[in-house]
């Protein structure tokens, strides 16, 4: 396939659903001009043709959805084909206002739709501003079956009559004839959240929209065009479930009861054998949404705090009282409210639970984020996943382990690796020096490092594996291919996935291959199962595959929840894979979670964390991809406009990752001559991504370096980022993110653009000389230096592998008996430069690129030295610029060397 063949015209905006929306909003306005043109008397050619173009687009889009509906889209094209434009612009414009802003969606119970007919007269009188706190949350539920219209009605009428008052939730019924279209609406509307699968539908769609054909590359099985029955349901189901594994599947047949029982899989909730059974249809949609929706721990802290209760305990600050009590804190209870106060406690009874050992909703919450996550383990952490990385290598570590680490990690791993008494084997990821970032680790380096190690004969001391997944820049491994190479040398080896900045992505059907629970699933299921074991015991070269007989899959991932879904700061969670939990770790894992987690652990941000839970398992999928639609929309309006393009670009997947790791040929996300890339297809192929949510604007044209412009939008414009390096500046749209906010950007990046052109314009010779020199030196940073390696002293044998004893120098350190001061200059340069070795007694993190470039034990090699002088950053922790860098004296590493000199008998100033 050529380059250019791996991309398709843009059919519009990247989202389709957002492609909805916006043909409603041409709709509307179209139909006014009609309506205008029409009383004028004036040539109706013209806007009645777009209006039926329109029309006829939406026509296929509400095919996949329950609001509107056909029944409605028939409604309008009656109107149109009888004149009655009036009426027409009225109708198009309510329709539009009620799904553009989502007001469909919230139902009043007392206004609940009793016929088709009458359905958008219901959303008017439900319309924002009239919604109550007993509105009820709105789903839709998809049928597949080949019923025809009559059939439909009479389903729809059947399960309608079966509501309560009392029913949380409200739902309408949505039906498609074929297997296609059953793949495109569970991708396409959001609002599904129940499908059932009955008798005998199609296999091919009749709709052609180029902009929902690319549903359809998601069909993983040359069998299903030709199986039929319940095999097509059984296959569709497995489709659906992988595409979104939140969803609750029925499944309705006629077949008989001794083909179908135990022949349906495990995807189906229940299976119904009677038309008839629309009760208990109804009984189990309500039931499955309800197992979801539930949050336990978050109600019963709303519980509790509605209790009257006497405080003879710590926390004055509970129930607000030693506010509202006194007369000099009053404005703290009113900046925040009263609920958070009267839900703060130190109890662990009365309907609560502890953390430390849960055993009541805390635990139930833990539970249903572990089926959330495809874990088959999850805990809260309270304190950030900096705590939640000590946690797991305290736990899986024990001294003198080796474990393999990328040297561009967060701090965190590094000290939960010196306080575990680990033997680190850093590992260099690729380099960017253009951008001032490095990228991520060629899985060729981890098998390199551990074939020496096997070579070596220290394989059995390797432990564990820690990887950065995604990066802060969005670079993302593909965790299945490493694990699988890793596990052909190792079979045993732990994983530790950091993916602080990635929780999000179990909720994109494209992005959740990339994460390390889908990976986990999946390879326990390919080497468990019998196809893969016969494949082993005939392949010629089985040294190269992973054992299955001595296989274990033992993975762990720590994730930042309060940084891309709905928690409080510092909400986290550990997810757990591990075959071997319960009979090897569990004990461990538990004492690790004991010694780091507080006894006094915030009960807001485990509610929050049980609540974020609950959200991305309803509306997840949702909330994600239209995250990475408005991320696309930011890249194309970057590039399309003429102002912002002239000083401002978007880094592209060829930008950040090199051809050998990028087989799929996919340059960009969106060009303005090719249209949008087809992300899936490098999510599939290629060992390394870039995950679509992460925006690195390259800023270098505009003559202002990272910091620079960082300040500039927060200071003049509000706007505030995080990460940025000599010349970009990272923008992460998250789930919070809104088309208004992506639009206000736009019009900071036009206004920064046309105030530099105007800048320029007026300027001087030497002026547009200096403005160009200062482009020139952002162009390229210095080069990114590779980990040196660790000195003698502090390596555990004289073999040429390159572990070395961290917790040995990170303790070494505290006896300031045993520390130099040197400067960071070109002295100190051409000394080292000259053959005098300096090792660093500190942990020295420059922010950016944001990890330590220097590590306790490490030796300083002028390529470190070289890079720390030409960095124009403010904030390096670990350096003093008045007293200098920390090293060990020649007297310390010699007695360190020589064994003298221990963690035990360093002499106490």
């Amino acid at each position: 396939m050529t380059k250019a063949s791996s991309h398709t015209p843009p059919p519009g905006p990247y989202s389709a659903p957002q492609l909805r929306l916006d043909t409603w909003n041409d709709f509307q306005s179209r139909c006014a001009w009609l309506k205008e043109f029409s009383r004028e008397k004036r040539d109706l050619t013209e806007p009645r043709a777009l209006v039926a173009e329109s029309l006829a687009r939406l026509r296929t889009f509400e095919s996949f959805w329950a609001f509107p509906g056909l029944g409605r889209m028939a409604k309008l094209t009656a109107l149109l084909e009888h004149g009655a434009y009036a009426d027409l612009a009225n109708e198009a414009r309510e329709l539009a206002r009620l799904l553009v802003g989502d007001a469909y969606r919230q139902r009043n119970a007392s206004l609940e739709a009793a016929t088709h007919a009458d359905q958008l007269a219901d959303a008017r009188k439900d319309a924002p501003g009239k919604h109550t706190k007993t509105g009820k949350p709105y789903f839709e539920v998809l049928v597949v079956d080949g019923i025809d219209g009559y059939d439909h009605e009479e389903l729809r009428d059947g399960l309608r009559a079966c509501r309560r008052d009392t029913d949380e939730f409200v739902y309408e019924l949505l039906t498609v004839p074929s297997l296609e279209d059953a793949l495109i609406a569970v991708q396409f509307n959001w609002t599904i959240q129940t499908v059932f699968l009955r008798y005998n539908y199609a296999f091919r769609t009749e709709h052609q929209d180029p902009a929902l054909s690319r549903y359809l590359d998601v069909l993983t099985t040359d069998a299903m065009p030709t199986c039929f029955g319940l095999d097509r349901s059984v296959e569709l189901a497995k489709q659906i479930k992988r595409l979104r594994p939140e969803i609750d599947l029925f499944l309705v047949t006629d077949a008989p009861l001794d083909r179908v029982a135990g022949n349906h899989g495990t995807n189906f909730r229940r299976v119904f054998y009677r038309l008839e059974q629309h009760m208990e249809q109804h009984l189990s949609i309500l039931k499955g949404v309800r197992s979801r929706f539930e949050a336990p721990f978050f109600d019963a802290l709303r519980k509790y705090s509605a209790k009257p209760t006497g405080v003879f305990h710590a926390l004055p600050i509970a129930r607000g009282k030693s506010m509202s009590s006194g007369h000099w804190a009053k404005d703290l209870l009113d900046f925040y409210g009263p609920n958070i106060f009267m839900a703060e406690t130190s109890a662990t009874s009365g309907g609560l639970d502890s953390l430390l050992q849960p055993r009541g909703p805390i635990k139930k919450a833990q539970d249903s984020a572990a089926r959330a996550f495809g874990a088959r383990h999850s805990y809260f952490v309270t304190n950030g996943t900096s705590t939640a990385n000590k946690i797991v290598a305290q736990a899986m570590i024990q001294p003198g382990d080796i474990v393999l680490v990328d040297r561009d990690c967060h701090k965190s791993h590094h000290y939960a690796l010196a306080l575990a008494g680990a033997m680190p084997v850093y590992l260099d990821s690729y380099a960017l020096p253009q951008y001032s970032m490095y990228g991520a680790v060629p899985l060729e380096e981890i098998e390199r490092q551990l074939l020496d190690l096997k070579a070596a004969g220290k394989l059995d001391q390797v432990r564990m594996l820690i990887l950065t997944n995604c990066t802060f820049d969005g670079l993302t491994y593909d965790p299945d291919r490493v694990m699988e190479r890793v596990l052909a040398i190792k079979p045993d080896m732990i994983f530790l996935w950091d993916e602080a900045w990635y929780a999000y992505a179990r909720f994109s059907p494209t992005l959740r291959r990339r994460t390390a629970m889908d990976a986990a699933s999946r390879l326990r299921t390919r080497f468990r199962s019998p196809e893969y074991k016969a494949t082993y015991a005939q392949a010629s070269d089985a040294d190269a595959m992973v054992d299955p007989e001595r296989v274990r899959i033992r993975v762990y991932a720590t994730q930042s929840t309060h940084k891309t879904l709905t928690s409080l700061r510092q909400g986290s969670m550990i997810h757990v894979y591990d075959e071997d939990f319960e009979q090897k770790a569990s004990d461990s894992f538990h004492e690790a979670f004991m010694t780091h987690t507080s006894t006094s652990p915030n009960y807001q941000i485990v509610a929050s964390l049980d609540v974020g839970r609950r959200q991305v398992e309803l509306e997840g999928f949702e909330m994600v991809e239209q995250t990475i639609g408005l991320a696309m929309t930011l890249r194309q309006r970057v590039s399309e406009h003429p102002d912002i393009a002239r000083f401002f670009s978007v880094l592209r997947p060829a930008d950040m990752i090199p051809n050998d790791h990028r087989p799929s040929g996919l340059d960009f996300y969106y060009d303005n001559e090719h249209g949008w890339g087809q992300l899936d297809r490098a999510y599939r192929m290629d060992e390394f991504t870039l995950d679509p949510t992460r925006v690195t604007l390259y800023i270098g044209a505009t003559g202002m370096d990272g910091d620079t412009f960082r300040h500039l939008l927060m200071d003049k414009y509000d706007i505030q980022i995080n990460k940025t390096s000599r010349n970009t500046a990272l923008f992460m749209p998250n789930i919070g993110t809104t088309r208004g906010d992506i639009a206000y950007l736009v019009d900071v990046l036009v206004e920064i653009s046309l105030d530099i052109a105007d800048r320029l314009s007026v300027e001087s010779d030497s002026g547009l000389a200096r403005h160009s020199a200062r482009v020139d030196s952002l162009i390229e940073g210095p080069p990114l230096p590779n980990f040196s390696r660790f000195h003698s002293a502090f390596k555990p044998d004289s073999a040429p592998t390159p572990e070395g004893d961290l917790r040995r120098a990170y303790f070494l350190a505290y006896d300031e008996n045993n520390i130099d001061l040197i400067g960071l200059d070109r002295a100190t340069l051409a000394t080292i430069e000259d053959g005098h070795e300096y090792v660093s007694a500190a942990f020295v993190t420059p922010y950016p690129p944001g990890f330590p470039i220097l590590v306790p034990g490490q030796v300083l090699s002028p390529e470190i030295i070289a890079y720390l002088l030409a960095l124009d950053v403010k904030e390096i922790h670990g350096y003093d610029p008045v007293k200098g860098l920390r090293v060990f004296t020649e007297a310390a590493l010699e007695r360190a060397s020589s064994g003298e000199l221990t963690t035990t008998n360093t002499e106490r100033v």
